[in-house]
């Protein structure tokens, strides 16, 4: 028999399951909290306990299949490491288009002058002696460099040569953005480099814990990682390219929705602790979003599934409402580790904390949150950041690590990059509080919430009478935003309302007012016209009053809440190669490739060149990727003008697919 094991790590939890690859069947699986401090302890516990509920050794494992949601939790939480962007022949107002001077958060930025035009030539020399100075001073500052050069993609000489010498002088990772898209447009290219380096730190660390338990217990099978696309890449692969694992879970998960129900047509819902993911499943298949992920407000240049990702899960921190009179609630987007967990942990400190703001009759800012350090990572750390990062030597409440306002800054910032995390109510803690759960401390987040609903509206009544009335508030206002998530979704996969704003027609009164549904002079009527399949541990616990409220089946297929660690093996390897052929002036045909600019006299001979190319290009990524059985496809998107009645080439994309399965290693147990 071949045995598969599929891992997936998320905010909260780490899940492993072991399928029969020859009968396709789940045969075990098993759950773990995912341990930020060391990824491996987690990881271990997951697949261990799998195993022995699946009643299979180690050496039946012959392929490992890791799918992770860190990546995406990173960016819509603002989280990773600071890095520097090398802009080359870049001006001002690049650096403020798609999104790229906010994606920077004031990391810093090196000007250089470079770069090359449209057609691939030199603009202006490369200063490779201020790069030197520049990446040498600012390394001890940085987990790593992104280079974008203007038009690297018809040309990367710049980039390359300004990666080879920061990684010679640094020895830093260093990411190129042609690396990442062979599509114009530099600023985005640029914004998808400085994500990647950001996010190079923490995938290598998951990896490397995967790897590192896996060789501790005699798993010597190939390790695979899910794309952002539901395609599997190397372990090797996506160290170098982690932006490419943004959406890796929740693509992860349509794959393995697709497995466990057969459905061909839906939308796929999976909650997890920090993010709800919504995606169309059309004939089977996951739709591709043509612009690029876009997770955290960022678009990017990643090919992966069209997902709608909202900072909206279990433990999604709760904020109240305090503006107008009447107040109210609203969830997300920054996860909190909820403080039914952290007593779980820490018992003693957490409820003496939650029984002195209890009996205090004034409700203090910070009742009921505490504060948890995760490093002691001090580069790049204004002097205050690193002063409270220094005081934090413990789990501590926010009121005795704070000693003054001017820190509640500092403090977000260090939260902003990983450093440490903040704990405090979430919909876990109501679950908790109203008997759904009981996985944790349920008398922590009885009190959390108590001191939580003696906090005043504008009106200056308490928020709500009890912990009990307030955990129902809670819950419904995470059904409410799941509504608005999956409308959101059909309406803009919807053609009928193409350049509408999805957002806006979810919470229009009309389209609440149908989903009712409204009688009165009108009669008005809304639901959905797919089912929902609803996935992630706590999808049972929250998924059936959102049916009711869209008026459409509710799928809870049996193993949901492993769907991501099964699309995480059962899926193929996939690699693309991508080229273009110009025409700078008539009669003339230039092959952009990295190695540089060939030219030709006839446009049939650049393109079946390219092509050629290209073959050879996506062949080898995808054995290295660890494909066997290989299939290509190559298409061909040609751009011609009519001039005076004569076709004139003007450019052409060419694009070579390699698709096929992993190479599995021989079941030695048989």
């Amino acid at each position: 028999m071949t045995h598969f094991l599929g891992v997936d790590t998320g905010g909260t939890y780490t899940d492993a399951v072991i399928l029969d690859a020859g009968t396709d069947r789940v045969l075990g699986w098993a759950k773990s909290l995912t341990t930020r401090g060391d990824l491996s302890l987690g990881i271990g516990r997951a697949v261990d306990a799998a195993l022995a509920n699946a009643a299979v050794t180690p050496n039946q494992i012959s392929l490992v299949g890791l799918s992770t949601t860190l990546a995406t939790n990173a960016l819509v939480e603002g989280q990773g490491g600071r890095t520097a962007l090398i802009a080359i022949g870049f001006d001002d107002g690049d650096l403020e288009r798609g999104g790229l001077a906010e994606a920077l958060k004031g990391d810093p930025v090196i000007r250089l002058s470079g770069g090359h035009g449209h057609a691939g030539q030199e603009l202006a020399p490369l200063d490779l002696t201020a790069l030197d100075e520049a990446a040498r001073r600012l390394a001890p500052e940085v987990v790593g460099f992104a280079v974008a050069a203007r038009f690297a993609t018809r040309n990367p000489a710049h980039e390359i040569a300004a990666r080879d010498l920061i990684r010679a002088a640094t020895h830093r990772p260093v990411t190129c953005s042609h690396e990442l898209s062979a599509q114009l447009n530099g600023p985005r290219r640029a914004l998808t480099a400085v994500l990647n380096a950001r996010l190079i730190g923490m995938i290598d660390g998951l990896v490397t814990a995967c790897e590192s338990h896996l060789a501790r217990i005699g798993i010597a099978a190939p390790l695979m990682a899910v794309r952002g696309d539901g395609a599997l890449i190397s372990a090797a692969m996506v160290r170098e390219r982690p932006i490419e694992t943004i959406l890796s879970g929740p693509a992860a998960s349509i794959v393995g929705a697709r497995w466990l129900t057969g459905a061909a047509d839906a939308l796929v819902s999976d909650i997890g602790g920090t993010t709800t993911d919504v995606a169309v499943l059309k004939a089977g298949l996951p739709e591709i979003d043509p612009a690029g992920a876009m997770v955290g407000g960022f678009r990017t240049m990643v090919e992966a599934v069209a997902m709608r990702t909202t900072g909206l899960g279990g433990d999604s921190e709760t904020h109240l409402i305090t503006e107008g009179l009447n107040g109210g609630l609203r969830l997300g987007p920054r996860r909190l580790v909820p403080v039914s967990l952290l007593a779980a942990d820490h018992p003693d400190m957490v409820h003496e904390a939650l029984d002195r703001a209890l009996a205090s009759e004034t409700a203090g800012e910070y009742d009921g949150r505490f504060v948890i350090p995760m490093s002691r990572n001090t580069a790049g750390l204004a002097p205050r950041e690193a002063t409270l990062l220094a005081r934090l030597d413990r789990p501590l409440p926010l009121a005795r690590a704070l000693t003054s306002r001017l820190e509640a800054a500092a403090l977000d910032r260090l939260v902003a990059r990983g450093l440490v995390m903040l704990s405090g109510v979430t919909p876990s803690d109501a679950s908790h509080v109203l008997g759904r759960l009981d996985s944790w401390d349920a008398g922590a987040a009885a009190k959390a919430l108590r001191l939580m609903a003696r906090r005043r509206t504008g009106r200056g009544d308490r928020f709500a009478p009890d912990e009990s009335t307030l955990a129902w508030a809670i819950i419904d206002q995470l059904t409410a935003q799941t509504v608005d998530c999956l409308l959101e979704t059909a309406f803009a996969e919807d053609p009928a309302f193409a350049g509408e704003d999805p957002a806006a027609l979810a919470r229009a009164p009309l389209t609440r007012a149908a989903l009712g549904p409204h009688r009165g002079l009108l009669a008005l009527e809304a639901r959905l016209a797919v089912p929902v399949i609803g996935l992630g541990a706590s999808a049972p616990s929250y998924y059936g009053a959102v049916g009711e409220r869209l008026g459409c089946p509710m799928i809870l297929p049996e193993h949901a809440g492993v769907a991501n660690a099964i699309g995480a093996v059962v899926g193929q390897i996939s690699q693309r190669a991508t080229g273009l052929v110009t025409s700078p002036s008539e009669g003339r045909f230039a092959l952009h490739r990295p190695e540089g600019i060939t030219l030709f006299s006839d446009r049939d001979t650049a393109l079946a060149a390219l092509e050629a190319a290209l073959t050879e290009e996506a062949t080898a990524r995808a054995r290295a990727a660890g494909a066997e059985d290989l299939h290509l496809t190559a298409t061909r998107d040609l751009r011609e003008a009519e001039i005076e009645g004569r076709s004139m080439f003007i450019e052409a994309t060419v694009t070579v697919t390699a698709s096929g399965r992993p190479r599995v290693a021989h079941d030695r147990a048989e």
